[in-house]
């Protein structure tokens, strides 16, 4: 069993599904899937590909499990995994409706099979991919949500369905987006984006709250993230003391990824969030506010602070308040006593 998103551990589908199925592996696709499924305690594997390219180098019976936002948003997505498996087909167990889809012939015999032990209608489907112009259709959208590319977000949804397309190096609206000129400037500077290939979604990237768990070091070495809060697991192991997050939605996202794990986050913002997850920090955590200057720019001056070896959190910390005075203000202070 693969399984994208959070919801599905929120809601308790993942428990479900493995007293009901009991499927010999569990593989976790996705960040917040990974967050949710940490605090969960199951047993599980984690990969941080995409999971069609999970799906695609299993060998043997292989399905889907996930909670779209609603039904709609849950085939879509079913849809895009099995337009990237072509002449494999897909099995998709979709929680939110109570489907399995066979997606482009699929596994028969195991879509008949999860259906009888779940009880879940079935359907069979045939995937539509996108059109292969640089363009790309982002299905499924809430008017007013946030839409992301590559974990950034470019605007908000004006319709069900937001068209992008590439420009040579970023990607440019075509339909559907209110578009935020900040977030396609940074998604600029990450570099070329391939529209058929990126991370998009829109809506919260989490509605469930994050929950507390274990301590970090008070030294270590910092991992600094930059407008890529969907980069953190790749940077985090044990000797991680602290992240320095540059971004207000940035910050949001490790705050809450690293709050089970008791990681302190120091937060450059400049008010400019776009509230896609319940904010959530461990002790230790301070957030700083920029304004009238841009995050990106004092964001920058604070990374060069950060040393190549290991540190003292609290001390760190100080040293960066210290020199950045009246240039930023205090938001949310957790620090308390230094460990």
């Amino acid at each position: 069993m693969v399984v994208h998103g959070p919801e599905a551990f929120d809601h308790g589908d993942v428990a479900w599904l493995l007293d009901r199925i009991a499927p010999l592996r569990v593989i976790v696709a996705g960040v917040m899937a990974r967050t949710a499924a940490e605090e969960s305690g199951l047993d599980v594997e984690y990969d941080s590909r995409p999971p069609s390219r999970v799906i695609r180098e299993i060998e043997g019976p292989v399905f889907l499990a996930n909670r779209g936002k609603t039904a709609e948003s849950g085939r879509v997505f079913g849809n895009i995994i099995a337009s990237r498996l072509p002449g494999r087909g897909l099995v998709h167990a979709e929680c939110s409706s109570g489907t399995v889809y066979t997606w482009d012939n699929g596994d028969a015999l195991l879509a008949m099979g999860l259906a009888g032990l779940t009880g879940f209608s079935s359907e069979d489907r045939k995937s539509a991919p996108d059109p292969q112009d640089g363009t790309r259709l982002i299905r499924g959208c809430v008017p007013g949500e946030p839409v992301y590319v590559n974990g950034i977000v470019i605007g908000r949804a004006l319709a069900d369905v937001v068209v992008i397309q590439s420009d040579g190096n970023g990607i440019r609206p075509v339909s559907g987006l209110e578009p935020k000129s900040h977030g396609l400037e940074k998604l600029a500077r990450a570099g070329t984006i391939d529209p058929a290939t990126a991370w998009c979604k829109s809506g919260p990237v989490r509605s469930s709250a994050a929950k507390a768990g274990g301590c970090a070091p008070g030294q270590g070495r910092i991992v600094v993230i930059d407008h890529c809060g969907h980069s953190l697991y790749e940077r985090l192991d044990d000797d991680c003391c602290g992240v320095l997050a540059i971004g207000d939605d940035t910050t949001a996202v490790c705050g809450h990824i690293c709050l089970h794990r008791g990681i302190p986050v120091l937060g450059i913002t400049d008010q400019d969030s776009d509230t896609i997850l319940p904010s959530a920090f461990a002790p230790g955590s301070l957030i700083l506010d920029t304004r009238p200057q841009r995050d990106d720019d004092v964001g920058a001056g604070v990374a060069a602070m950060v040393p190549e070896g290991p540190v003292l959190w609290h001390e760190w910390v100080q040293e960066v308040v210290s020199r950045l005075g009246d240039r930023a203000t205090v938001t949310l202070d957790l620090r308390g006593e230094p460990r």
